[in-house]
């Protein structure tokens, strides 16, 4: 019966946003309705300065998120500190340039660089980064994971055997899907399940973003 019960709650959680919008007040975004359960949190998320939209004034929440957005949150939400290497010229990533502006990866060429010293990311087993790439849910976790580390942060001991679908997680990611899930950033979907291998959307990083950044009551 304790499964049960917290299998519906991980599922009706993850529908339920973070942050509510005020009665009456407007979206910022106009593909980001006041009804939706993530309108409060693109507001919030916006408001602290971690994520924006795009160049044509959306949001586009149901989008994927690209492994340079999860670093570039990050390096946001840690006060965007500049690297210790000379990063510009040394590139931690050879496919990450923070020397040509007009280079796709310049715009997130920092972050990159911070979080290699940090040790939030790694990259490819042939150096690369690959920015671009989209993100699932236990590669999300990884990078979550990673941060708290080194924040210095507790190890959270979340329980995957409460989704039906814990078969499925990878065994480089357990580690940090239990932490992700024992702190509630990531939980179920619709069905109860965990669902590792799915893509993560801009709209669920918008959650996760407001609970690392809401203090835990009690």
């Amino acid at each position: 019966m304790k499964k049960l019960t917290a299998l519906f709650l991980c599922g009706l959680l993850l529908f339920q946003g973070c942050f509510a919008l005020a009665e009456g007040e407007e979206p910022l975004y106009p593909d980001v309705p006041a009804t939706e359960w993530f309108a409060g949190d693109i507001a919030k998320v916006t408001e602290m300065g971690l994520m924006g939209g795009s160049d044509d004034g959306l949001f586009h929440p149901n989008d994927p998120v690209s492994r340079a957005a999860v670093i570039t949150v990050l390096w946001r939400m840690e006060g965007s500190p500049a690297p210790q290497s000379d990063w510009e010229t040394t590139r931690p990533f050879p496919d990450v340039n923070g020397a040509d502006p007009l280079s796709p990866s310049y715009w997130y060429a920092q972050a990159a660089a911070w979080a290699k010293e940090a040790g939030v990311a790694t990259g490819y087993e042939d150096g690369s980064f690959l920015g671009a790439r989209a993100v699932n849910r236990e590669e999300l976790a990884m990078f979550l994971y990673r941060y708290a580390v080194y924040k210095k942060q507790p190890e959270a001991q979340g329980t995957l055997n409460l989704f039906p679908d814990a078969d499925r997680v990878s065994d480089w990611a357990k580690t940090a899907l239990c932490h992700a899930v024992g702190m509630g950033l990531l939980q179920g979907n619709d069905a109860g399940e965990l669902s590792p291998q799915g893509t993560a959307l801009r709209c669920q990083l918008a959650a996760i973003l407001v609970r690392m950044n809401t203090p835990v009551a009690g």
